[in-house]
């Protein structure tokens, strides 16, 4: 089985909004969804089934988790005839990563 590998849209530098950060805690404040997002990181792609069959959940709980991490944009996907393919934006991940190295120099600096 081919996995199809999606680039996600460039984005714009920008700080992240504070409903966008509420959405990535949100999202990631499930332990499954952690584990979603450390699987797709490590392979760069991935068929939705494939994420089935890894984790111990049906395929409707795996696809309400999927929905949850692309609406907070951590993950984009992209239907490919029945499949959908699903990867981490590294753009949002990236600017996730740099508002909590700078929450965390503020806090080391006011703490």
């Amino acid at each position: 089985m081919k996995a199809a590998v999606i680039q996600p849209k460039p984005t714009v530098k920008r700080k992240m909004n504070t409903e966008q950060l509420a959405k990535i805690f949100k999202a990631l404040g499930h332990p499954t969804r952690i584990k979603i997002v450390e699987h797709l990181i490590d392979i760069n792609t991935c068929v939705c089934g494939e994420i089935v069959d890894i984790f111990p959940y049906s395929q409707s709980t795996i696809s309400q988790h999927l929905k949850l991490l692309k609406e907070s944009g951590i993950v984009c996907g992209e239907v490919e005839g029945p499949k959908t393919y699903f990867c981490v934006d590294k753009t949002v991940l990236n600017e996730f990563k740099q508002y909590i190295q700078n929450f965390y120099k503020d806090e080391k600096t006011n703490g």
